[in-house]
Formats: structure tokens, C-alpha cells, sequence
């Protein structure tokens, strides 16, 4: 009984979203009066699209449970539609974040699946050497800074370099991280950034600047995020929340998107599924 009692709340609880998902498309525009509205679970009504979008989206693959915050995601979600709408991404159901606001120690590494709404990757990656210790707190656009830089960037070619299998990256915001690519800031795989390293010294490797991930997974999740994807580097850095032209631009889905029924349909999907457990 009282798994039969749970698997129901699970069911409805996906009712719900569904629900506010299908209203999406009765919605307008979002204008300037409603950036900071709250998330579709306190007014869903009048939340912009794209922020009920993301909110669905984040629920779905459970990504609290993975220690990412419902507005870091939503930061990052909005800046990948940006790049989108303004063509600057090939790959246009892959989101990568980097959530510089966790202790290096964590798995702060995301690699979303939009379109089928799945968590591929979720694993460890460091941040620069003068970034900060356990935690990064400081972080720069200049070379031989070795700082991390902040912000969206989109994934290049891969090559083998000093670091070994790498990805090149593109700053998409100046004053920001436009130097990433005379930098040499890449995406690579280090043999310091795992648990055995964090076990042995206390703490996971760090780098020059670059994002680098543990070595076994490094070429798998490179393969999969190259060649124009999105990539966000998040820290609660007030000079970046202020400055950054695309977190701040009075931008919005359409009332009625794709990703809106691709939602729908693995929502009932996952209801059905219930259903079918508890009978």
C-alpha cells in the first residue's frame, strides 16, 4: 500500500507539470516587467516561457538531486536558447554547465541531453590554480592569468596536445572570456581530477585555466559536446551578473516551441509508466 500510495504521487506530480507545460502555448511575450517573476511552481501563469520551460526541464531529470540549483540551470538554459536564436550553435540539444559555485570536490560537471531531457555526464572538473583553493572565487579574462574565465562559450575541434585529447573553446562574451582561444583555454582530460586524488591529498587537482575532467571519461564526453555546443561557466560572481550582455538581455522563447512538446510527451510517457507499476 504504501508504495502504491507513493508511485500515485509521483504520477500526479507529473500531472501538474504537464499541465503547466500545456498552457505554455496561451501565454504572450515575456517583456521587461516580467524577468523576475518566480518559477512555474508559484506563478506559472505569469512566468516568461522560457522560464517554465526550464523549470519543467529541471524537474524532469531531477537535477536538485544532483546538486544544481534551479537558477543556475535556468541562467544557463537561457543563455543557450540566446545563442541559438542568434545561430551560433550546431549542436542545438546539448547544454554543458560548470557550476563554479560548488567545492571542487563535487561533481560540478553537466552534460545535458535537452531534447530527450537526460543527464549524460555528471562528473568532477577543476577550476584555475589562482581561482581560488577548494573553492573558485576569483577569475579572469587575461592570459597568464592561469584564472578560470566565466560565462557561455561554444565547443570547437577536438586535437592532441601537451594535455593530451582536447576541445577548443570560443568565448561568446567580450570582456568576458573572448581570450579563451588565445589563452589555450581548453576542455582536456587530467589525471588529478578524480576521487582517488581527493582521497590521497584532500582536494581534486587544478589546472591553468582550463575546465579539465577526469582522464578516463575526458574523450567520451568531448566527443560528445564537440563541435557547437553551448558551454556555461557559472559562479554567483557579481561583476560577470552585472556585466554579461547575455544574462541580461530581455530575451524569450515563443509561446509555442518544440522543446514545449517533447516535455509533454515524455511527461505522459512517465505517467503511463507509473500507472502501469501500480496496477
Amino acid at each position: 500500500m504504501p508504495a502504491i500510495i507513493k508511485m500515485t504521487g509521483k504520477a500526479m506530480f507529473f500531472i501538474l507539470i504537464l499541465l503547466s507545460t500545456h498552457a505554455f502555448a496561451k501565454e504572450g511575450k515575456w517583456t521587461s516587467d516580467d524577468k523576475n517573476r518566480p518559477s512555474m511552481f508559484n506563478n506559472s501563469t505569469n512566468a516568461p516561457v522560457i522560464k517554465r520551460i526550464a523549470d519543467s526541464i529541471y524537474s524532469l531529470i531531477s537535477l536538485g538531486d544532483y546538486g544544481l540549483e534551479r537558477d543556475v540551470f535556468f541562467n544557463a538554459y537561457k543563455g543557450f536558447q540566446y545563442l541559438k536564436s542568434k545561430g551560433q550553435l550546431r549542436k542545438k540539444d546539448l547544454l554543458t554547465i560548470c557550476d563554479y559555485s560548488q567545492s571542487i570536490n563535487n561533481k560540478r560537471l553537466y552534460v545535458i541531453d535537452l531534447e530527450n531531457s537526460r543527464l549524460l555526464y555528471h562528473t568532477y572538473v577543476s577550476h584555475g590554480k589562482n581561482s581560488g583553493d577548494e573553492f573558485a572565487t576569483s577569475f579572469s579574462n587575461l592570459d597568464n592569468s592561469n584564472k578560470s574565465s566565466l560565462g557561455f562559450l561554444v565547443t570547437g575541434t577536438t586535437y592532441s596536445g601537451i594535455a593530451g585529447y582536447s576541445l577548443k573553446l570560443a568565448g561568446m562574451e567580450r570582456g568576458i572570456n573572448n581570450n579563451v582561444a588565445a589563452r589555450s583555454i581548453v576542455l582536456h582530460g587530467s589525471k588529478f581530477v578524480n576521487e582517488h586524488t581527493m582521497n590521497e591529498k584532500g582536494r581534486m587537482g587544478k589546472s591553468y585555466g582550463c575546465p579539465a575532467v577526469p582522464q578516463e571519461i575526458s574523450k567520451k564526453i568531448i566527443n560528445t559536446i564537440k563541435g557547437g555546443s553551448c558551454l556555461f561557466i557559472y559562479h554567483p560572481d557579481e561583476h560577470y551578473a552585472h556585466t554579461s550582455a547575455i544574462l541580461n538581455a530581455q530575451f524569450d522563447l515563443a509561446p509555442a516551441v518544440q522543446p514545449t512538446e517533447q516535455i509533454a510527451k515524455q511527461g505522459w510517457q512517465a505517467v503511463a509508466d507509473i500507472i502501469a507499476q501500480v496496477k
